[in-house]
């Protein structure tokens, strides 16, 4: 079965007992290693792969032929983007938002979760917008800032834990803004599958991966690494700990609530495509 996603220490901890045939009954599992802003674009193609990791902000692009898995995937409190500025003598104050207006931003993806949660809240607190949005690989975009090539960067993953080694200064927390505009967890990358396969099975091999990666952390973690793209073990651990939590063992209520809440909004604002939002449960 054809699966992709990230090399990121969330997904390859999740997926480690699957993707090595610890999972009883599980198919045997032909993965492709992808950042988010190409599986986003995949899942919109009809060769796209069976089951694949996006961003919850593309998935209005897709829900009619891929369903929503209720796990596997990242939400959580305290996980979400981040807009950095230069530190000292950038001439941006990093607490006025407003200072963003007509500069140039760049961001992961365009179908992100983190590039919607910033348009979301640009549009409270950016007068007039900011000016060019440029797309690059999460990986570049603190350099950039570092070097002056971007007057603001959005990041993602363990960006949050690394950023002040560039010496970059924080903005905003738009995870901490979406949390005290709506009380609820942010929703960043879901696990989806298409509608002709057999959901609850997958559902069932994806949750006995996350609960053999709980129930053995020691296992993943030769693979983890592998993966991490020069990460040190102590915030590749962090990562980990920071974005596999009780959503990625089932959405729940709050999860499917934020859900709802993020592509609701986002639709009404005509930022992605309206969709029959319980389509989002089968």
């Amino acid at each position: 079965m054809k699966i992709a996603f990230s090399p990121c220490p969330n997904d390859t901890f999740v997926f480690h007992a699957w993707a090595h045939g610890l999972i009883p009954g599980a198919p045997k599992l032909d993965i492709m290693y992808a950042d988010i802003d190409i599986t986003n674009t995949l899942a919109t193609k009809s060769e796209g792969p069976e089951v694949m990791k996006i961003s919850y902000a593309a998935l209005p692009w897709v829900l009619k032929d891929y369903a929503l898995l209720p796990c596997g995937g990242a939400l959580g409190r305290g996980c979400g983007p981040l807009v950095l500025t230069q530190g000292n003598g950038s001439g941006l104050d990093q607490n006025d938002p407003a200072r963003l207006s007509g500069k140039r931003v760049a961001v992961p993806s365009e179908r992100s979760t983190a590039y919607l949660l910033f348009r979301l809240w640009a549009a409270q607190n950016v007068p007039g917008g900011v000016g060019e949005i440029v797309v690059m690989p999460f990986h570049e975009i603190m350099p950039a800032v570092r070097d002056g090539k971007i007057d603001a960067g959005l990041v993602i993953h363990e960006a949050r834990f690394t950023y002040q080694n560039y010496g970059l200064a924080l903005m905003t927390d738009l995870g901490n803004w979406w949390e005290g505009d709506t009380g609820l967890p942010i929703p960043l990358g879901a696990i989806i599958a298409r509608r002709s396969m057999d959901l609850q099975a997958l559902t069932d091999w994806t949750r006995a991966s996350v609960e053999y990666a709980w129930a053995h952390p020691e296992a993943s973690q030769e693979y983890v690494m592998c993966h991490a793209q020069e990460l040190s073990l102590e915030v590749a651990k962090a990562h980990i700990d920071l974005y596999v939590n009780e959503f990625t063992s089932n959405l729940g209520e709050d999860g499917y609530g934020a859900i709802t809440a993020l592509l609701g909004r986002a639709g009404e604002q005509g930022l992605v495509p309206q969709v029959d939002l319980s389509l989002l449960r089968w």
